[in-house]
């Protein structure tokens, strides 16, 4: 694992990322440290990488564990990947899925957390840099989305991601050219959908038909309109399954977590699905390899 590494993610700030340590302010004005995981398989490489985007719960004591399952993934088909901290050195150790007041960490800025892992990577020789993804679930699928949508503060990234997996993120809501309209009032039901969502790099999408944190019906017309206007955006929806449909433990309903699909503002179910999961792995495995090339036998 490496340590100390300095990044510039805007002519602003610089974000250092650390395996262990946090990094020391690399200047007095507006600088963040923000702690890393990597893993990199045997072999010289160069390898394929993929930044992975936790999602609410952060990689903290109260983690879901889904970047260790997807990195063990992928690692063992021969990819680098890097997990970006966005939460514990910004006044969010224990996530942010039922937290009522504190700092926010909006996706944008978790989206320039991928670009500063992006550069990072390309300091290490053993990084194909024409072969890396960006993923990550809820939180972090809402995230991806915003790293790789055809937006400014993407596009004047000299590194480019070459394919995006987002699982289960919230298409209901407003994000570069595609727009969701919301009734006021407490229900907050989305009554109006626009534009189109227009990535940087193939994305695709994988989400549980039974979800009712990030429902799945938005995500269907943000990839339709995607589809329609010629964009490569490919969803799956999984019959049965529910939010965070990759991980092992059971289905369960906590009222504290924070949901704007809920008439009250709260309350959201969770829980894995083998059948989804397996397929999730597949899907996944196919769709790298279909953009960023077969691993190396």
């Amino acid at each position: 694992m490496r340590r100390n590494r300095r990044f510039k993610t805007s002519s602003r700030a610089a974000v250092c990322l650390a395996a262990v340590l946090v990094c020391p302010p690399a200047s007095a004005e507006s600088t963040l440290g923000i702690p890393f995981v990597l893993t990199r398989p045997a072999g010289d490489g160069p390898f394929p990488a993929a930044v992975i985007l936790h999602d609410c719960s952060g990689l903290g004591p109260r983690s879901s564990g889904a970047p260790w399952r997807w990195s063990a993934e992928l690692t063992a088909r021969g990819f680098v990947t890097i997990w970006p901290d966005s939460f514990s050195t910004r006044g969010r150790p224990n996530g942010v899925c039922t937290a009522t007041s504190g700092p926010r960490i909006p996706f944008p800025q978790r989206a320039a957390d991928a670009y500063a892992a992006l550069s990072h990577l390309s300091t290490l020789r053993y990084v194909d840099m024409k072969r890396v993804a960006v993923m990550g679930g809820s939180h972090g699928g809402s995230s991806t989305m915003a790293a790789i949508v055809d937006v400014p503060a993407n596009a004047k990234h000299d590194n480019r991601f070459a394919a995006a997996i987002a699982l289960y993120p919230g298409c209901g809501r407003s994000v570069g050219d595609w727009s969701v309209g919301r009734a006021k009032g407490a229900k907050h039901k989305i009554v109006e959908y626009s534009g189109v969502f227009k990535p940087l790099a193939p994305l695709l999408i994988l989400i549980g038909e039974a979800d009712d944190w990030t429902p799945a019906e938005p995500c269907r017309r943000l990839a339709a309109a995607a589809q329609k206007a010629g964009h490569p955006v490919d969803i799956v929806v999984y019959p049965g399954a529910h939010h965070s449909f990759d991980s092992p433990a059971p289905v369960r309903f906590v009222a504290e977590r924070n949901n704007v699909n809920a008439a009250s503002g709260r309350g959201a179910t969770t829980g894995g699905q083998k059948e989804a999961w397996a397929d999730a792995i597949a899907r996944v495995g196919s769709f790298l390899d279909r953009h960023l090339g077969e691993p190396k036998k």
